[in-house]
């Protein structure tokens, strides 16, 4: 695993926003960074990175029906008890779900470790599936990159297929819906809406702001129509808490991802992989923070159970150096994880978000931050395999 300079494209930002990328550059500073690319043997992709991930996902999912069948875990994780059994009957009832990613530590020689699972509302996906492919195509064609680079990248491809798999699951019509002013999230849910069209699905567009709720308890678009199947890139614990949100059991709709995505999203999870997977080479030794009675390696990491783009995370370093990050969630309940610092690569710290789609491992993207903590500022770096 290498970082390696090299010249951009002079045409990429115009490339960009002819193709819907406009959140390539936030506040000014690069969030695509093609200045640079991290290199990968074929054997660090398929050993270090592809088998782990799918292993781990389905260690995690071999814990959400132990998880949704016990109101002790639940609680433990802070579910809601309104919501519970809606969770738990999607998941008995097999509510589809389509993709996933999981954030790792990687330095090219070591196993990779995981930080968490994002698996309710994932974003950098864009960028993952499609620009930075494009990116190597073109790269390629120029003679920028020798003729046999590749990237582990099956995430477009996997995507189509595993919707055109769960349609006939899926009531109609299909609705997309992000936030309206958030332009990354309105460009994934955009780009996923094009990949349930690739896949042969009428689909509809509208602002999380825009759904209403009609009086037999459905949930509807500006037109009063209802809604049959909602794929919703916002946060399930966000829905929790609006008015709304309490005609979820009962609104007869389907949600992409599911209800039990709020088992698997939750950093509550990594505790309990750590109890029944202790010792696995790519998990972090995880404890629920009001257990001050089991010991605690000397290095560590408090986590909030939900937060987001790195917020109100705590770090302990062993040799005493600690660092912490703002945000919302400072009076949530927490985990903490073992310390494992990311590597550092000349310009930054890179984090490793390899996808699932589906139960496929699919693909990676490489977020890159200047400290040790990935915040929503972290620049996205592409990726070949030499």
């Amino acid at each position: 695993m290498r970082r390696i300079p090299i010249a951009e494209r002079s045409d990429w930002r115009a490339s960009a926003e002819r193709l819907g990328f406009h959140f390539h550059t936030v506040d000014g500073a690069p969030y695509w960074d093609e200045r640079a690319y991290y290199a990968f043997t074929l054997e660090q992709v398929e050993r270090d990175l592809e088998t782990p991930t799918l292993e781990l996902h389905e260690m995690a999912m071999g814990l959400v029906g132990e998880i949704v069948a016990s109101e002790f875990l639940m609680h433990r994780l802070g579910i809601p008890e309104h919501y519970r059994d809606w969770i738990a009957r999607a998941w008995r009832e097999g509510s589809p779900h389509l993709y996933g990613r999981m954030d790792l530590a990687y330095d090219g020689r070591a196993p990779a470790k995981l930080y968490e699972l994002n698996y309710d509302t994932p974003t950098s996906l864009y960028e993952a599936a499609f620009f930075q492919w494009l990116w190597l195509e073109e790269q390629i064609d120029r003679g920028v990159l020798p003729r046999d680079a590749d990237q582990y990248n099956l995430i477009q491809e996997n995507l189509v297929e595993t919707i055109a798999t769960i349609a006939p699951l899926l009531p109609r019509p299909l609705y997309f819906s992000a936030v309206r002013d958030s332009p990354e999230d309105q460009g994934t849910v955009a780009y996923l809406a094009d990949c349930a069209e690739q896949a042969g699905l009428a689909t509809r567009r509208i602002a999380i702001e825009d759904i209403g709720l009609g009086a037999d308890g459905r949930y509807t678009d500006l037109d009063d129509a209802p809604i049959g199947t909602l794929f919703k890139l916002y946060p399930l614990e966000f829905m929790f808490a609006d008015a709304f949100g309490e005609a979820l059991p009962t609104a007869r709709v389907v949600l992409l991802e599911p209800p039990w995505k709020a088992v698997l999203s939750n950093k509550g999870i990594l505790p309990l992989l750590w109890e029944r997977h202790r010792g696995h080479p790519n998990l972090l030794p995880a404890f629920f923070d009001d257990r001050p009675d089991l010991a605690l390696p000397a290095g560590w990491v408090r986590k909030p159970l939900l937060s987001r783009e790195g917020a109100n995370i705590e770090v302990h370093a062993g040799a005493g150096e600690r660092w912490h990050s703002d945000g919302p969630y400072g009076d949530a309940p927490c985990i903490r994880q073992a310390f494992h610092p990311l590597a550092r690569f000349d310009r930054g710290y890179p984090l490793v978000g390899s996808w699932v789609v589906g139960d496929r491992a699919s693909g990676i993207g490489l977020r890159e931050d200047d400290s040790l903590i990935t915040r929503d500022s972290a620049r996205f770096v592409p990726h070949a395999i030499l």
